[in-house]
C-alpha cells in the first residue's frame, strides 16, 4: 500500500481560492501579493483581503506549491508543482481503462 500524501497536499487543492491562485502563478509566476490579489479581483471577481489571501498563500506553501523569495521589501511567490507527483504516482494516469 503506498504512503499517503501529505495532508496539507490534499488541504491545499481542496479550496477553490487556492486553485484559482494556483491557476494565476501557472499563467504567470512571480507575482508579489497585491499582483495576485489585483487578478483574483479583476478576472475572477474573487474579493478576498489582502489578509485572507496572504493566509491561502501560507496554506499553499507549507504543502510545498507555492515557494518565495524576498527581494527588497517584495516577496515574490512561485509555484513548485513537484508535490503533485505523488498524487499521480498514487493514482497513474496512464492506466489502461478496463474492459466492459
Amino acid at each position: 500500500m503506498p504512503v499517503d500524501a501529505d495532508p496539507d497536499l490534499f488541504k491545499a487543492i481542496g479550496d477553490p481560492t487556492r486553485r484559482t491562485i494556483l491557476d494565476e502563478l501557472i499563467d504567470r509566476d512571480g507575482q508579489t501579493l497585491f499582483e495576485i490579489c489585483n487578478r483574483l479581483t479583476m478576472k475572477h471577481n474573487l474579493t478576498s483581503s489582502r489578509q485572507a489571501i496572504s493566509q491561502h498563500l501560507a496554506v499553499l506553501e507549507q504543502a510545498g506549491l507555492v515557494r518565495t523569495r524576498r527581494e527588497g521589501r517584495y516577496k515574490f511567490h512561485h509555484i513548485d508543482t513537484s508535490p503533485l507527483r505523488s498524487i499521480v504516482e498514487r493514482w497513474p494516469i496512464d492506466r489502461e481503462a478496463p474492459d466492459p
